[in-house]
């Protein structure tokens, strides 16, 4: 099947509450996407439109030139991208020969829009990831454990 891997797809946060047939739609949505070392994927505070997944390669994630992490085979970036298409948080530069398979957010918005069972799946899925991200901020801004009881939403 043309796209990207089913099975590396459900391993993406995002498509987690997604069953296989559905991940599979959104699979031959993505196209293979080629870079070359040192070419700049995607850059900071630039339009987001597209998300990625690492085939091969090796890639580098800065932020205000500082090095915060890097990347290989598996590894995903942009999935925001997909849902509303606001500014990149992160410089992604490849670090190797990088292939990679990309889909737009041009491309998948009429599949959720015309599929309300995988949008509501999708927003199950970002409701998980916000909660769990606001749990982690309330506990790193508490001052001891005890005092964060009672925040969660």
């Amino acid at each position: 099947m043309p796209g990207a891997p089913v099975e590396a797809l459900q391993g993406v946060p995002l498509f987690a509450e997604l069953d296989r047939s559905e991940v599979e739609q959104i699979a031959r949505l993505f196209k293979e996407r080629r870079f070359k070392q040192g070419e700049t994927v995607i850059r900071e505070g630039s339009g987001g439109a597209a998300f990625f997944l690492i085939d091969s390669g090796r890639a580098k994630v800065t932020l205000g030139g500082k090095e915060l992490a890097r990347l290989q085979e598996g590894d995903y970036f942009g999935e925001i991208a997909l849902i509303d298409g606001g500014p990149r948080s992160a410089t992604i530069t490849a670090e190797s020969d990088l292939v990679c398979f990309g889909l737009t957010y041009w491309d998948f918005g009429p599949l959720v829009q015309d599929n309300g069972l995988i949008a509501w799946k999708l927003l199950q899925s970002m409701a998980r990831e916000l909660r769990t991200a606001q749990q982690s901020l309330v506990f790193m801004a508490a001052p001891s454990a005890g005092r964060a009881e009672g925040a969660q939403s």
